[in-house]
C-alpha cells in the first residue's frame, strides 16, 4: 500500500531515481514537474534547476525517495546552445519579452563578436534579470517585474568556462556555452550586447547538459506520455546510484538496519580512503538505501538515507 499523497489519496509504489526530460518550449519547470505528477500517479517530485519557459533541454526530475538526493546537485555544470539576436533590447532579456531599444545603426560584424565574447570567459560578475526567480525581501524578482518595479540587484560572481560562437548569420549569433551553476545566459546575450554597443537578446537557448545528466538520457515530453500511458513510467527512471555517480557498497541486513537508525559501520576495505569520501550504499536487492561517508573516525557514517 502507497504513501498518502498531500490530496489525501494513495500514492502509486515504485522505486525512486531521477527522470531527465527535455523539456518544451512554452512550458516552464514547474509545469514538467506537474506532468511527471500525473505521469508516474505520486506527488514526491522535484526538479534539479529551472529553465526560462523559452528554453528547451535537459531538466532532470528527482522522483520518490530520489528528492532527499537534490541538495547533491545544486553546483553542477551546464552546457547550452543559444542564439543572441543583436541590435535590441528586451525588457527580460530575451524574445519573451518587449523591445525597449532599437539600435539604428550598423551591426557588428562576426570578428567584432568573436573578440567581445572572450571578455566573457572565466570568473564574472552578473546582475541578475528583473525577470528571474531571485528573491528580494522574500519576494521573486519576476513577481515585482511584473508589478513594472525595477529594484537595485546585487552583482553576483559567475563561472564561465567556455564560449564561442558557432554560428553567424548578423543579426542573430550562435554561441556555445560551458559554466557553472547560476550562470544567466539570457545576462550574457544581454552583457554580450551591451559591450557591442548594439545591444542584444538571448532569442533561442537549449540545454544539453545539467551535470552529470546529457541530452542523450532526456526522453521527449512525447515519449513520457506514451510511456504513462503503458504504465511504463518507472522503466523510464535512472537509479539513484547511477545519478549520483559514487563509488557502491553492498551492505548486509544488519548494515542496513544500523544506516536506516542513523548508525555508523565499519568501513570495510574503504578503510584507507580519506575522510569526506562518499559512497552510495544499497541492500542486497540492490535498492539504494543512503549517501554514506567516511569521518575522521574512519567509520562510514549516513550522510542521507532514502525512505525504503
Amino acid at each position: 500500500m502507497g504513501k498518502r499523497n498531500r490530496r489525501g489519496g494513495r500514492e502509486r509504489p515504485g522505486p525512486a531515481g531521477f527522470l531527465v526530460v527535455d523539456k518544451p518550449r512554452g512550458q516552464t519547470s514547474h509545469d514538467v514537474v506537474d506532468a511527471a505528477r500525473r505521469w508516474l500517479g505520486i506527488r514526491r517530485v522535484g526538479h534539479l534547476g529551472t529553465l526560462d519557459p523559452q528554453a528547451t533541454g535537459v531538466l532532470p526530475l528527482v522522483v520518490r525517495g530520489a528528492t532527499k538526493l537534490a541538495p547533491f546537485f545544486g553546483s553542477g555544470n551546464k552546457t547550452y546552445v543559444g542564439t543572441v539576436h543583436l541590435g535590441a533590447v528586451t525588457d527580460t532579456l530575451d524574445g519573451e519579452g518587449e523591445v525597449v531599444k532599437r539600435h539604428e545603426g550598423a551591426l557588428p560584424d562576426e570578428a567584432a563578436v568573436r573578440e567581445a565574447l572572450k571578455g566573457f570567459v572565466g570568473e564574472i560578475e552578473q546582475i541578475p534579470p528583473m525577470y528571474s526567480a531571485v528573491k528580494r525581501d522574500g519576494v521573486a524578482l519576476y513577481k515585482l517585474a511584473r508589478q513594472g518595479e525595477e529594484v537595485e540587484r546585487e552583482p553576483k560572481k559567475v563561472i564561465v568556462d567556455s564560449l564561442e560562437l558557432t554560428r553567424f548569420d548578423s543579426p542573430d549569433a550562435e554561441i556555445a556555452v560551458k559554466c557553472g551553476s547560476g550562470t544567466y545566459v539570457r545576462s550574457l546575450a544581454h552583457d554580450l550586447g551591451s559591450a557591442l554597443g548594439c545591444g542584444g537578446y538571448l532569442a533561442s537557448l537549449r540545454r544539453l547538459w545539467s551535470e552529470p545528466f546529457g541530452i542523450e538520457v532526456a526522453h521527449s515530453f512525447e515519449a513520457c506520455e506514451e510511456a504513462a500511458r503503458a504504465g511504463k513510467m518507472d522503466d523510464l527512471l535512472i537509479s539513484p546510484e547511477k545519478g549520483l555517480d559514487l563509488p557502491v557498497i553492498r551492505l548486509a541486513t544488519q548494515g542496513v538496519r544500523r544506516v536506516e537508525n542513523g548508525g555508523d559501520i565499519s568501513p570495510g576495505t574503504l578503510e584507507r580512503s580519506k575522510p569526506g569520501t562518499r559512497v552510495s550504499a544499497l541492500n542486497e536487492e540492490g535498492r539504494m538505501i543512503a549517501v554514506l561517508e567516511i569521518r575522521a573516525d574512519r567509520r562510514l557514517w549516513p550522510v542521507r538515507v532514502l525512505p525504503a
